[in-house]
């Protein structure tokens, strides 16, 4: 049976959590034949009283009886089934080609993963290098400053994802618990069992390395196939129906089912679907900087005294603030005890994200703070017969100006927060140190943001410091421009997750507009999996 809403205090024992179960089912010890943690958050409203809250799946005697006893308690159930059901089977003569996956990062993955585990033996491309390899060529922007525009922290094995904080949890609705199956694969691939039932489970980079070489190799064995370096250069249509792709060097692959899970960076395959009458709608998402503060100030806003307790570890936030121009600017992708890395996968541009790695243990916290925009504030792209590639182009705008706010050679544009509100370039670093790596150039950030945008974050980063106290302290940092917050573009479907317009195509993921962090996007993949795979069954012969 499962109990909700079970709290004791930060310092409790094991025995204290058994004891707490006994006395909440009015039960004996003898009664009790065990419990395993489903989900374990903390409520930090009060840092000087925090509390665990439990959802527990407890094992006891005589359960009918407890629960037609305890019937009326909300807290208290049967134990929901979370076992993940294969929806088809592959038949052992397909009537068409193997699927193709484009993409191997998170959605890409789960997609391949599901389909390989249901026998349809998918063929993945990906127009980067294998993590590890991609791994080199990211230190190599990182260290030297030297960028290859297909292998990068956009581009390769795992997904942008890999260089993230590695946050595995999302706000998306999931009644059948689709997330649970993402976490128990991503448990058999090496992430910390932890993560099972940690309320905000987390993993960082150097482990995301592994677990995405494990599940290539869990894909590799159940047939499936996955080409590193295999840009998707054409995708051939006919009559409204996909019928195979041509890759950038020449190789034609004959295709009826392609699920597209190409990130949200892939602009020259946006460029090439619009061009192939493909449907695309422009999208909002949102822009911004990186902030960072030291993580101990975090600590010490969030936790109070218990600022560095090892069960709470480093502290998070979530902000959002309403401004006066009918902009909201919002954290986004906080990153815990991480760094502010260089993400950029064209030429003469600059585009920061942030990341983290299991241990969160770096000096500073970081991150982004954003403002929305939408397709009415990108040139050409308002109403109905606006482009739908402008976010594109806003985008590239924005960072173009960055990289040369930051001096032209990937180094980042940076100030402080107090010469930011003040309206004054930064000449001098304070106590808060940037973590950007190749390197930061003091300036003024108004050089390479919307006004707007400056306008919104002027207001909302001192209500951020009245949330948590020393936000908004003159040697916060703040480093420009964060650009790729979620895709420019919709990929639009269908209820069965075609697209609109062409068949066997299926948008997926954070790329084509349905997905925003590791889980959802791993979630969303699934998904299309599903119905790649009730597609194919449906075209075996009878």
């Amino acid at each position: 049976m499962r109990l909700t809403e079970l709290k004791l205090p930060l310092d409790h024992s094991e025995a204290d959590l058994n004891a707490a179960i006994l006395k909440r089912l009015g039960i004996a010890a003898d009664e009790l034949v065990g419990h395993s943690i489903f989900r374990r958050s903390y409520d930090a409203r009060k840092p000087s009283a925090i509390v665990f809250i439990y959802t527990l799946d407890v094992e006891v005697r005589n359960e009918k009886t407890l629960l037609a006893r305890l019937r009326n308690d909300r807290q208290i159930g049967p134990t929901p089934d979370t076992t993940y059901h294969f929806v088809a089977r592959a038949e052992s003569t397909p009537a068409t080609p193997r699927p193709v996956v484009i993409g191997s990062g998170p959605c890409g993955l789960f997609a391949a993963l599901i389909l390989a585990q249901m026998g349809f033996r998918p063929i993945v491309l990906e127009r980067g290098k294998s993590v590890r390899e991609r791994t080199k060529d990211t230190w190599g922007l990182w260290r030297q400053g030297q960028l290859n525009p297909e292998s990068n922290v956009q581009f390769g094995e795992g997904g942008a994802g890999t260089f993230s904080d590695g946050k595995l949890y999302s706000q998306i609705k999931d009644p059948q618990y689709r997330g649970r199956k993402v976490l128990t694969e991503f448990v058999k691939a090496g992430a910390p069992p932890e993560i099972l039932y940690v309320s905000k489970p987390h993993i960082g980079t150097f482990r995301l390395v592994t677990m995405v070489e494990n599940m290539r190799a869990g894909i590799e064995a159940l047939g499936g196939e996955i080409r590193f370096q295999s840009r998707v250069e054409d995708i051939d249509i006919e009559h409204g129906q996909v019928r195979g792709l041509r890759l950038a060097g020449g190789e034609y692959l004959a295709a009826t089912h392609i699920v597209l899970a190409i990130g949200h960076s892939a602009r020259d395959t946006f460029e090439m679907l619009h061009e192939r009458g493909v449907h695309i709608e422009a999208k909002a998402f949102s822009i911004g900087v990186r902030i960072e503060h030291p993580q101990s100030l975090i600590d010490r806003a969030r936790f109070g005294k218990n600022a560095g307790n090892p069960l709470l570890g480093a502290a998070d936030y979530k902000l959002v603030h309403h401004c006066k121009n009918g902009r909201s600017a919002y954290s986004f992708c906080m990153c815990p005890g991480g760094t502010v890395v260089a993400a950029t996968s064209e030429p003469g541009r600059v585009v920061t994200n942030g990341m983290s790695q299991y241990s969160r243990n770096e000096r500073n916290a970081n991150s982004a703070i954003v403002v929305g925009v939408t397709p009415d504030d990108f040139p050409g792209g308002q109403g109905e017969k606006g482009d739908p590639l402008a976010g594109i182009a806003f985008q590239r705008h924005w960072e173009g100006l960055a990289f040369e706010a930051g001096g032209g050679d990937y180094s980042a544009p940076a100030q402080r927060v107090g010469d930011f509100l003040a309206g004054r370039p930064s000449t001098d670093f304070g106590s808060v140190l940037p973590s950007y790596t190749p390197g930061v150039h003091l300036t003024d950030l108004a050089l390479c943001l919307p006004d707007y945008v400056v306008a919104a974050l002027r207001e909302s980063l001192p209500a951020f410091g009245r949330e948590i106290a020393g936000f908004a302290m003159d040697d916060a940092l703040l480093t420009g421009v964060e650009t790729r917050t979620s895709s420019p573009v919709r990929v639009t479907r269908d209820e069965e997750f075609q697209s609109l317009n062409t068949r066997g195509l299926f948008p997926a993921g954070e790329g084509a507009g349905y997905a925003g962090g590791i889980l959802s996007a791993a979630v969303d993949g699934i998904k299309v999996a599903e119905a790649v795979a009730l597609s194919l069954t449906a075209h075996q012969p009878s």
